[in-house]
């Protein structure tokens, strides 16, 4: 799936993100159904692969989600607290809290539906099944799949040196794995349309076997027997790097699949 990145949408939404920060900042005290997000993929997706948020920040707004790290050094899966990173080589290491990530969302997740399927699925048409479970597309969800898959096909990236490239050129030559009957979680994020440029419209998903030792970007899979845990989100909390790399770049044109 390619995801349109819309330079006026991120205007918008970011302009609606400094109205409401204050207000959102005091409800999160409040409720844990809060999305929390360092930084753009737009940005992202233009090379700003640095970012002066540190894991052991992040920690202190959910105990579930994805990002990457600085130099776009692997991909990044949060779960029941804990933080790995996925290197090139497909392995998961675990993270301390002073490493830094440029692009990371989280939540503390609490399900609000949980669905068993046993039925074989594959991600197309796992994203078809949750998509029906769903009361409404408006608001973000967070979703997490656990159980054993026939089949998981990951992703991830290596660490890049200055001046960083594009990421749609880093993922020409991504590294790929395939595991087979596996056991682990699929965790990630359905998005609204409305979120475009600030982050990735529809589906975007991490896997992590339950080993804790394998796993990456999601980019396809086949379900056996697994449990989907949805969690409904109605707060959207975004902080912006303060640097010259986010200030000056240009967002907006490219794709990210």
């Amino acid at each position: 799936m390619k995801n349109k990145i819309s330079a006026l949408t991120l205007t918008f939404m970011l302009f609606g993100s400094l109205l409401s920060g204050c207000q959102t900042s005091q409800k999160a005290a409040e409720s844990k159904d809060v999305l929390f997000q360092y930084s753009t993929l737009g940005s992202l997706l233009e090379g700003v692969y640095d970012g002066e948020m540190t894991f052991g920040e992040i920690k202190q707004e959910g105990d579930f989600g994805l990002g990457t790290f600085n130099t776009l050094d692997g991909e990044m899966i949060e779960i029941d607290h804990e933080i790995y990173q996925v290197k090139s080589d497909g392995v998961a290491y675990k993270v301390s809290d002073e490493m830094r990530t440029p692009f990371s969302v989280v939540t503390y997740f609490e399900s609000d539906q949980t669905v068993d399927i046993t039925e074989t699925m594959d991600c197309a048409q796992l994203k078809e099944y949750i998509d029906s479970l769903l009361p409404t597309k408006n608001i973000p969800y967070a979703i997490r799949v656990d159980g054993t898959f026939d089949y998981i096909k990951t992703r991830s990236v290596p660490s890049q040196i200055k001046p960083y490239p594009h990421l749609l050129e880093v993922l020409k030559t991504q590294p790929t794995f395939e595991l087979n009957n596996v056991e682990g979680s699929i965790i990630g994020f359905r998005l609204p349309d409305y979120m475009d440029v600030a982050n990735a419209p529809g589906y975007h998903f991490h896997f992590i076997n339950s080993d804790r030792n394998a796993g990456g970007h999601l980019l396809d899979c086949k379900t056996k027997d697994v449990t989907v845990k949805i969690d409904y989100t109605d707060q959207w909390h975004t902080v912006l790097p303060e640097d010259n790399a986010f200030y000056e770049v240009e967002m907006g044109g490219d794709e990210y699949q």
